[in-house]
């Protein structure tokens, strides 16, 4: 069976366009989540135009105004949202879109209505967002899944909390989630935790988002590119995992680029050297080795 060829990637020059309001919008009081999403997805498809990223928030807008009126309580949302977008329109997942890029890529997934858990769950809360539903993400161990109703940890919700919090899982087709059902979604970790219901902020959603592309080029080792370009997005967050400049400096010598590879890992070395000498020196025996391949 043949699998679709991924999107192809935007010209240097309006990568790093991209980059730089990607940057920016990371680094703003208060990061646009969709926004975000669509210069990730910019970058991994150079067919995005300005236009393209326009159309995308537009049609956010029309699947908000589709919404009845304030629905009521956390539930009634979350019902409307399973009725509108699930229901009417068909967003869901399936075990393929793992497979596909586009599947992380939120105006591909906007445009097939198919994708992975967390882009389905972005579509549902900036759905519901722009309609005045009071919803969150919740980035449960291996499967995201949204959240109607007050913030763990915040006052409100209805008199004696009955309808306080509703989950919903979107890759599912929005179906509410009983405390059983979430549960089983975490079922290969140690069980379900009060701290992993808590909200996810914007820039924690994008770090998952971008850690899934990477996940899906690591397997593939022609597309390499995807995975530099998704460690580089990364790295421009204001919080970002050290080690992913020694992720990014061993992809560089995967893909051949043998001296900024070296030169990448000996400039980790130094950061690592402060807190592990013997670590910092097997990255610095990295180096070399990239360095004598230019030989």
């Amino acid at each position: 069976m043949r699998h679709p060829r991924p999107p192809q990637p935007p010209s240097p020059e309006r990568s790093a366009e991209l980059r730089r309001r990607f940057a920016e919008e990371a680094r703003s009081e208060r990061p646009d989540l969709s926004a975000l999403c669509l210069l990730v997805g910019a970058e991994g498809d150079g067919s995005l135009d300005e236009a393209g990223l326009g159309a995308a928030q537009v049609e956010l807008d029309r699947l908000a105004g589709e919404l009845p009126f304030r629905p009521g309580t956390p539930r009634a949302w979350a019902e409307a949202l399973r009725d509108l977008l699930g229901e009417r329109y068909g967003f869901h997942g399936v075990g393929a879109d793992y497979r596909r890029l586009e599947s992380s890529l939120l105006h591909a997934v906007l445009r097939r209505r198919r994708g992975l858990p967390i882009l389905l769950s972005v579509v549902w809360m900036e759905v519901a967002r722009r309609a005045g539903a009071p919803v969150y993400g919740v980035a449960l161990p291996g499967h995201f899944v949204v959240g109607f109703g007050a913030e763990p940890g915040l006052a409100g919700g209805s008199a004696g909390g009955v309808e306080e919090r509703v989950l919903v899982d979107p890759f599912d087709g929005g179906r509410l989630l009983s405390g059983d059902d979430a549960e089983a979604l975490v079922a290969g970790a140690a069980g379900l935790t009060p701290s992993m219901l808590e909200p996810a902020a914007p820039l924690d959603v994008v770090t998952r988002v971008l850690n899934n592309v990477r996940a899906w080029a690591a397997g593939r080792p022609e597309q390499s590119a995807v995975g530099l370009w998704a460690i580089e997005l990364a790295l421009l967050l204001p919080s970002h995992a050290a080690r992913l400049r020694y992720e990014r400096a061993r992809l560089l010598v995967e893909r051949g680029e043998f001296l900024a590879g070296a030169g990448e890992l000996e400039a980790y070395a130094e950061v690592v050297g402060a807190v592990d000498e013997a670590g910092a020196e097997r990255v610095r025996g990295e180096a070399r080795s990239a360095r004598a391949m230019l030989n």
